[in-house]
């Protein structure tokens, strides 16, 4: 006899994700690309792996 499955509750987070993103710029110099990339500049190649996840707030 199987047993009754147990009802989920659903909870609601606010997570604090880092991940590696690959970009592009074009820039004369290494040192420029590096200020340009910061200043926001680029195209995004692609969204990279989550490589840190934290949960900052959790509720229900």
């Amino acid at each position: 006899m199987a047993l009754p499955k147990k009802k989920l509750k659903r909870f609601y987070a606010s997570l604090h994700v880092t991940r590696v993103e690959d970009w592009c710029v074009e820039a004369e110099t290494a040192e420029q690309a590096r200020a340009l990339l910061a200043g926001g500049e680029g195209d995004r190649l692609r969204i990279g792996d989550c490589v840190y996840l934290d949960v900052a707030e959790l509720s229900d």
